[in-house]
């Protein structure tokens, strides 16, 4: 019978959940290790097959990972950058990529539905093709393409060198107000979902399998997450996680005391969704299960969900006054 290496990961994962579970801080860094666990296992794989990896590379996560604001589970959100621009290196991270795609889904982080994958070529690419990849992203600027971008500004190295992410994302910055990027990157994230209707009641899920619930994913963490990522462009920073961003956002934008009360909603939300949701599988883990709230737990949800959607329109105020892209 032959052994699969991924069981590790699995039995890592049943040993250290129970005491990560309740802390937003220790889930993270633990979907961190079994993470690069997962990596190292699959180029370990890839190289006993086909040889060493024929040029440095990183393998990067975005969304959630990227922010490091996964709950219980997560699904699959990575891409690959490679040194080398040969057919050869093409074809080995591809490989490598699904295996580490193969890997992740074994340890139970399901695929991702719009294969933002390093098995998929399109997040598989040579540092030269990222390059040019960026460039038409900025370049056509369609809905889609800055969406892309905004995937990519969340992505952060966690297997390999860790310099090329940090190029690329110099590049988007050195060329952002030349393509008006900032200006783009708010009227894509726009559409804030509503969570509290004008009687003051929350806006729960009428039909499907989470009817009753409040998805906390759109309505709750998106506003906060959106915004503090616009900031966070504005000022070229590198850093991926909402609660570093604001740390590192200038006071002229976000006075300390903004800071802290922002964070703080923040952390308390992302707390809520550990607490209170049914962390069955990934999708439900985006549901607030109310009917287990207290009134009082009830009143601070929807003042939490207030707040972002103040932080979301203060920032989009603060950046229309600013001019969003200086030299328009």
């Amino acid at each position: 019978m032959s052994h699969d290496p991924y069981l590790e990961i699995i039995q890592y994962r049943k040993d250290h959940l129970k005491s990560a579970s309740l802390d937003h801080f220790k889930l993270n860094e633990l979907h961190d290790e079994m993470i690069k666990r997962t990596a190292a296992i699959a180029l370990t794989q890839v190289s006993s097959h086909i040889g060493p990896p024929p040029s440095p590379f990183t393998f990067f996560v975005m969304g959630s990972a990227g922010r490091m604001e996964q709950s219980i589970w997560s699904d699959q959100d990575h891409g690959i950058i490679y040194l080398d621009s040969t057919d050869e290196a093409k074809s080995y991270f591809l490989t490598l990529g699904k295996e580490i795609s193969k890997g992740l889904y074994q340890a139970g982080y399901r695929y991702c539905d719009g294969g933002v994958m390093a098995s998929n070529p399109f997040w598989c690419k040579s540092l030269l093709e990222w390059e040019q990849q960026i460039s038409n992203w900025m370049i056509s600027s369609t809905w889609e393409s800055i969406r892309y971008l905004l995937i990519f500004l969340d992505g952060r190295g966690i297997y390999g060198e860790d310099a090329y992410i940090k190029k690329l994302k110099d590049k988007i910055y050195q060329n952002m107000l030349k393509h008006h990027i900032l200006a783009k990157s708010l009227s894509n994230t726009l559409h804030l979902k509503k969570g509290i209707n004008v009687l003051g009641q929350l806006l729960v899920e009428t039909h499907g399998p989470h009817a009753g619930k409040l998805n906390i994913k759109e309505i709750g963490l998106f506003p906060y997450v959106n915004a503090i990522r616009l900031l966070s462009i504005k000022e070229k920073l590198h850093e991926t996680p909402s609660l570093s961003r604001i740390e590192k956002i200038p006071e002229i934008w976000f006075p300390a005391r903004d800071k802290s009360f922002f964070k703080q909603q923040f952390l308390k939300l992302l707390n809520y969704r550990l607490r209170y949701s049914d962390q069955s599988d990934y999708d439900s883990g985006h549901y607030l299960t109310i009917n287990q709230l207290t009134k009082e737990q009830i009143k601070e949800v929807k003042d939490i969900i207030r707040n972002g959607a103040i932080l979301f329109h203060n920032v989009k105020r603060l950046l229309e006054k600013d001019g969003l892209d200086e030299d328009e």
